[in-house]
């Protein structure tokens, strides 16, 4: 069945985009590789456009999982728009068709040789004032949990709390560097992550593939991004 869906998408895709390229962020793995019932998004690179995006909904259904394929080389200030539409239509069409149907980034996952699929239903983007979310966060710290906040800088660095680190090309440093800080706290661990509108999807696909390994652990990842 996998397999079948893989070649559906991109059928679908030559057919009505005119046999565009769009190129997948490729993930290890994926904790999703078979989606049913489905409505495929796309968001194309395309350097005629104003903003480099073309933005493909023509097959968008309110009741339907949206399979929500992005060229891996724009930046998230390109996407963030239509994320953000998508994500408020979702809770829109939630509450009048199908509260099961959820939303998912198409992957190239490399441990299968096809596609997996990251889901973001939940999650909640925003490009509001990160200065007054990390203030209310370190002035007024949570009871039940220890509060971690990582923002993503660029391809190889981040910031966790107040402290930088380089990563060089190896994401692993990333999830290894965050386990060293929670390993001994006393209370549940919980996650803020913030991200530079200037990384390409990749690198942000990449980022996430390696919080996702935390899920796993006792640690919450809160569902609130940011994107300045």
């Amino acid at each position: 069945m996998k397999k079948i869906i893989y070649i559906f998408i991109i059928s679908l895709f030559l057919s009505c985009n005119n046999e565009r390229v769009l190129q997948l962020p490729e993930i290890k793995s994926t904790e999703t590789t078979e989606v049913l019932d489905v409505s495929p998004i796309y968001i194309f690179y395309d350097e005629t456009q104003s903003d480099s995006t073309l933005f493909n909904r023509n097959n968008l259904i309110g009741s339907t999982n949206w399979l929500v394929n992005v060229d891996k080389r724009l930046s998230l200030k390109q996407i963030f728009p239509h994320i953000e539409y998508l994500q408020k239509k979702r809770k829109k069409a939630s509450m009048h068709n199908n509260e099961n149907a959820k939303n998912y980034f198409t992957c190239n996952d490399t441990s299968i040789n096809n596609i997996g699929f990251v889901e973001f239903t939940d999650l909640n983007y925003t490009n509001n004032s990160i200065a007054d979310f990390i203030t209310e966060l370190y002035v007024n710290p949570s009871k039940t949990h220890k509060e971690y906040y990582v923002n993503f800088l660029t391809s190889d660095s981040l910031v966790i709390g107040n402290q930088t680190y380089i990563e060089g090309l190896n994401k692993m440093y990333l999830i290894e560097t965050l386990r060293d800080k929670i390993k001994n706290d006393t209370l549940k661990p919980k996650i803020h992550l913030t991200f530079k509108q200037n990384l390409s999807f990749q690198d942000y696909i990449s980022f996430k593939s390696e919080i996702f390994k935390l899920n796993k652990e006792p640690v919450e990842v809160s569902k609130n991004e940011f994107i300045y």
